[in-house]
């Protein structure tokens, strides 16, 4: 599977989820989501520095 592609899928399901929250009204899981998304892509870059045993406790 490509990148192109990859990123066609991540976005439609961004779409889609956007649609969802719109259409059901749903507006505070967006701030949860948001959350949980910014904790991950942390987590993620900080993976191989010398913060990472601190990041890691908090989790």
């Amino acid at each position: 599977m490509s990148t192109a592609t990859k990123v066609r899928d991540y976005s439609s399901l961004i779409t889609e989820f956007a649609i969802y929250l719109k259409e059901k009204k749903s507006y505070w899981l967006a701030p949860i989501i948001f959350v949980l998304m910014a904790l991950s892509a942390l987590a993620f870059f900080l993976e191989g520095s010398v913060l990472a045993p601190a990041i890691y406790s908090v989790f």
